[in-house]
Parts: C-alpha cells; structure tokens; sequence
C-alpha cells in the first residue's frame, strides 16, 4: 500500500538523521521496492530523492547524483523534480566548471516557473539562488579561461529570482519564508560589496527572524550582519555580532543536528566558520584592542568550537562544561591552543601564573594542512630522516615562539587543544633541531580544558580489565604481539582478561557488569574517524561502535558511580585519509565517561607496541608519576631501542587524551 512506502521512507529518513546510514538504507530500498510494485513514480521519486539523500551523506557524491537524477526523470510533480534537480545542482556546486551545469540551471528555471507559489515552492526558489550564488562564489575563487567558462544566471537576476520569493512570501504571510528570501538577498549583495544595501536587507532578515522566534535563521544573519560591520570597520560590533550568533547557536545545540534540514544546514559550512572568524577577529594583528580580555575570549571560542564539534560527531547535544581557571588545572602544565584561520596559523599559550601568550604564522589553512600530509607521508614512510624538515616546521609553528619563557620555568607537561588536521600530528615527534619534544615534556592531548575532570589518577588497588585479538578475524589482519603484550600486562596488575574467542561484546558487559575497572585495556584493531558510525574496535565475532561501546562502558558508572580512570586502545588507528580523524579518540574519550584515553594514531609495530605498553604500566605503578610522564617514559624507552632506529613511527603516534595527571 501507499502507507507502507511511504512509512518505510519516513523510517529510512528517520535513521539518516541518526546517521544510521546502513539501516537507513535498508528502510528506503524497502519504501522503493513497495512503491515500484505499486507502480505508483510520486512514491518512487520521493524514495530515490531520500536515498540520493542518504549517498551524499556518505559522501558518495556520484552515487547520489544518480539517484537525483532517477528522482526527477521518473516524478509527474514539477516540485518534487525541481526538488531532485536542486541537490543535483547543489553537488556539481562543488565542481564550478562541469558544462552540464548550464543545462540543469535552464531546467530549475523552466520547472520553477510551473510551481504554483507555495512554501515549497518558495523555498525552492531561495535554494536555487543560493546554490548559484555558491557557484558564482566559488567560479571567482578559481578562475577558468573564457572559452570553457559557463552561462550562468549573473548577481542581478539571482537578486532577482529573491525578490520576487520574497514578494510571494508576503503575499502568503509566510514570514518564516520571508526572513529566509530577505537575508539570502542580503547575502547576494555581501558577495556582490554593495556593503550598505547588504547590511540594511540583513537587519530586515534579522528583524523578521526574533519577531517570529527563528533561532536558526537569527544566528545567520547576527553571522552575516558581523561580517558587514568587519567589512565597514567597525570591529567592536562584529565581534558582538558574532557573539550573538554564538550565543544562540548554544541555544540551538539539543536541536543542531535537526534544525534547518531544508535550509541544507551542514556543520563544516554553517557552524563551524562562526567560531573561527570569531578567533580571527578577536586576534587580528591590526587590532588596537587586543588585550588580555581579547585573548581569553578568543581562548573561550576555541573551547566552545572543540565542544560543537564534539556534538556535531554524536548527532546531540550530550557533553557538558565546566568552566575551569587554568592555573588551578596543574601548575607545571602549559596549555597550547593552536588553531587554522584561512590565512594563518594563530596560537594562544598559558603557562601558570603569567598572562597569556599570542603568536601567529602568516600561513594559508591549505599550506598548513599540506605540509601535515607530507610529515605524515614522512613518518609512514620509516625511511630513517626524511621527516625531520616537516616535524621541524611544526614545532616552529607552535613551540618555538614559546620556547625561552617554557624554558625559564618549571614546566614538565605541555597539553595540547588541537584544531583541525593538528588532531592527527603525533606532537611527541615535533623536532627543535636536536631533539623530540617528548625528551623534554611530557605530552597530553584534550578535546578542552571545559571536558576535563580534574582529578589525578587514583593509585593502589586498580582493578583492570584486558581484552584483545591476536588472531585474523573479520578481514583483519593477525597480531601476534597481542598475546605476549596481554600476558605481560596482566603478569605486573591483577586483571581479568578475554583473548580471542573469549573476546565478544556480550563477555565484556558480563565482566564489566561484575566488577567496577578502574583500568581497560583494549589490544585489537579499531578505527577512530571524523564519523562516530565508522569510528569501532573489533570484537571476537562482530565491531562495536563508538556509542555501544558507550553503553558497554558507561553501566558500571551508573551501577557503582566509579568511572573509568583509563581506557587504553593499543592497536587501534585513525581512519586513512580522513583528515579530522582523530576527532574520533577525543570522541571516544569523551562519550565512555573514562578520565583519560591513550590511543595510537597509527597502527604501529606489533612488538614495538607491545613493550611500549608493559612499561607504560610499570611506570604507571609510581605514585609519583603522571600518567603523561608515564607514556613519555614508556615512548623514550622504545626510541632507546637500536632495533626501532629512534624513528618516531614506533613510538610517537601513542597519545593521552583528557586528564594527563
């Protein structure tokens, strides 16, 4: 029946908001398959068109073009056709030079034309001008020679295809509709420097948006309307402009993932470049006012943004802050903050009892994250020096401008809030020109001091829990080294231990149900990603993801009120080619209540692997040492290795993640 279609896609919509993209799937191939059998091509279309829906999602963008492409072939309704061509045009958006554009932009037009003016319809003119002005935008960013250049609709006739939305969205009282026309028109113009015009259509869309309570579409336009001011020098009321949009999107955060789905809404395009423009104003090196007041702000932001992509990985708003006054977090801790603007690369350092440091590089985002690529191309590589240029030029990024004041006090500790592909750098092999900075501090890594459960690590009686693989299981490869690491672990603290077939996702709730673990240790392939759904360690019998793995460890916080002091992942490794990867370790860290993670950003050396964490243990046994100091140690005695050449590929990629004393 039609309702089974139908229920079957709203099911399959319903799981791609929880970016269940395999059981969604599943949902939509369900709806297709009835609504074909019912031969009934509205059915059909609107199916295709979520399962283009659920491809892009997955990025796999020619996947999804073709089923937008069926979508609109097969629909009797012009709007679900000129629905299906939007997202195909707002993938080729992307691809500013592919020539089909031309043709598909003629068909939106024509197809618009039939609509009778609705909501939908009113809405599917403000996505059509929107994407053409994405296309414009990015057609200046990279030029093309005129012989292969497009004919595309110019600023004047896209401001014009927003007029008249807006005129239909007053006609039909919709005001929602009318914000949305009046600030998109407001954006034609920012594009276009027509400052003035620009600023006064966004304070229209603004207004319009608090007189009907729009949180969505206020912060927006607060976004568009600091822009202008920046543009028209007014830098004062950009950043509360910019705090203002901020300060609702932390509003909006339980509703994030939810919210303006028909506005095409995406966290890299729409939250994300709030809080870094935000960063770069508050830093910018001609402002007057840049004081301490300034720097704390801008340190706040940066906060706030590693606590929005957190939710933005979980699709919800589960993470809770503290604020925390650094100088009672550790006092021979410094804390780095390093983030990636599109034209340089800004720092922010506290080292206690003293003001806080800025320094900045004059370096494109694109420059940074190439030169990220190649040091981790280097390091794979193990050819024995050929790193060395690029771990060098990071440490001159972010150390080198701090390194007489680090040196004058009595700092043992550098922690690190990273930005962007920073998250995958192995700071402990940043080289001064002699040596690693894990020969002279210990390293941590935290996805924000606001995260951060300040308490140390409580020594005595541990109870550990170990559980791994050595053999080849799911189309993983062995690793023989499980075994003797497991062993020697368990020989030095009275474990419970699962090997092998032991190892399944129902034994690890028994175990961890019976007995509260102050320590778990995981030695078995796992992948961390930017996607918490690809982001898994590998059981006996199946792969739990990071949010069972959640449930798995949270039960014993909620039956015994004991977290977990360390969760370890000895084997486990970040997703190849994902440059926000280890946004996944922090995630993990995170979402499994645990005090501190270690976690590898590669999978390393088996053997390598396995003694570097019997000593990181035996060194955890000293009431003395932190557990920073304590993975140092461990790091320094594999690097003392003749066998292991010293090169950082065996033993840098092991980090700590949130509290590192």
């Amino acid at each position: 029946s039609i309702t089974k279609a139908t229920s079957w896609r709203f099911l399959g919509n319903v799981l791609l908001s929880l970016s269940d993209f395999k059981q969604s799937d599943a949902a939509l191939q369900n709806s297709l398959t009835v609504a074909r059998n019912l031969q009934s091509p509205q059915q059909v279309s609107a199916t295709l068109l979520s399962l283009g829906n659920n491809s892009r999602s997955q990025q796999q963008v020619e996947k999804a073009f073709n089923y937008y492409q069926q979508a609109a072939q097969v629909s009797p309704s012009p709007l679900q056709q000129v629905q299906a061509q939007l997202n195909q045009l707002s993938l080729l958006a992307e691809k500013p030079k592919d020539k089909s554009i031309s043709q598909l932009v003629e068909h939106i037009e024509f197809n618009l034309q039939q609509l009778t003016p609705n909501r939908y319809s009113i809405q599917a003119q403000i996505n059509f001008a929107k994407t053409l002005l994405a296309i414009n935008q990015r057609a200046k960013l990279n030029p093309i020679n005129q012989e292969s250049a497009l004919v595309l609709p110019d600023i004047l006739s896209i401001a014009r295809y927003l007029s008249q939305a807006r005129i239909q969205a007053q006609i039909l009282g919709d005001k929602r509709a009318e914000a949305y026309a009046v600030g998109i028109l407001g954006s034609v113009y920012e594009q276009n420097k027509q400052w003035r015009l620009a600023q006064k259509l966004t304070q229209q869309a603004l207004t319009l948006a608090e007189t009907i309570n729009a949180p969505d579409l206020s912060y927006l336009w607060q976004w568009q309307w600091g822009r202008l001011l920046h543009q028209l020098g007014d830098n004062e009321g950009a950043v509360a402009a910019y705090e203002s949009a901020i300060d609702i999107l932390k509003y909006l955060r339980n509703d994030l993932v939810a919210v303006n789905t028909d506005l095409q809404f995406s966290f890299r395009e729409s939250v994300e470049p709030v809080y870094r423009e935000l960063v770069g104003l508050l830093l910018e090196a001609d402002n007057t006012n840049q004081t301490e007041k300034n720097l704390e702000k801008a340190r706040k932001v940066i906060e706030s943004l590693q606590l929005a992509e957190l939710e933005n990985f979980f699709r919800s708003a589960c993470l809770d802050s503290i604020p925390v006054a650094i100088d009672n977090v550790d006092q021979q801790a410094a804390i780095i903050y390093p983030i990636i603007l599109p034209d340089r690369l800004e720092v922010i350092a506290k080292i206690p009892n003293q003001p806080l440091h800025h320094y900045a590089t004059k370096i494109t985002s694109k420059e940074v994250e190439d030169t990220i690529t190649e040091l981790l191309f280097r390091i794979a590589e193990r050819l024995s020096r050929t790193h060395l240029p690029y771990v060098e030029q990071v440490y001159d990024w972010l150390i080198q401008p701090l390194e007489a004041d680090l040196a004058s006090t009595q700092i043992n500790t550098l922690v690190f809030i990273l930005d962007g592909a920073l998250r995958n750098v192995p700071m402990a092999a940043l080289y001064d020109g002699e040596k690693y900075l894990a020969q002279k501090y210990a390293i941590a890594v935290t996805p924000g001091l606001e995260l951060l459960e300040a308490k140390s690590l409580q020594r005595g009686d541990s109870q550990v829990f170990a559980a791994g693989l050595s053999q080849a299981r799911l189309g993983f490869q062995p690793l023989p080294g499980v075994e003797a690491e497991l062993e020697q672990i368990t020989s030095q603290i009275p474990a419970k231990k699962l090997l092998n077939e032991e190892f399944t996702e129902n034994n690890v709730q028994t175990a961890i149900d019976a007995v509260p673990f102050s320590i778990v240790h995981f030695a078995t392939h796992g992948q961390f990603s930017s996607k918490a759904e690809e982001t898994f360690i590998l059981t006996w019998d199946d792969k739990i993801n990071v949010n069972e793995l959640n449930s798995l460890l949270r039960t014993q916080e909620l039956a015994s009120d004991t977290p977990i002091e360390l969760l370890v992942f000895s084997a486990c490794e970040t997703a190849a080619g994902d440059s926000r990867a280890a946004l996944g370790i922090a995630g993990v860290a995170v979402k499994a209540g645990a005090r501190s993670t270690v976690a590898s950003l590669w999978s390393v050396d088996d053997e390598a692997t396995a003694s570097m964490m019997v000593k990181f243990y035996q060194e955890l046994a000293n009431p003395q040492v932190t557990k920073a100091e304590a993975l140092r140690r461990a790091q320094m005695a594999i690097l003392q290795e003749p066998k292991y050449r010293k090169h950082p590929f065996y033993w840098a990629p092991f980090i700590i993640v949130g509290n590192w004393f």
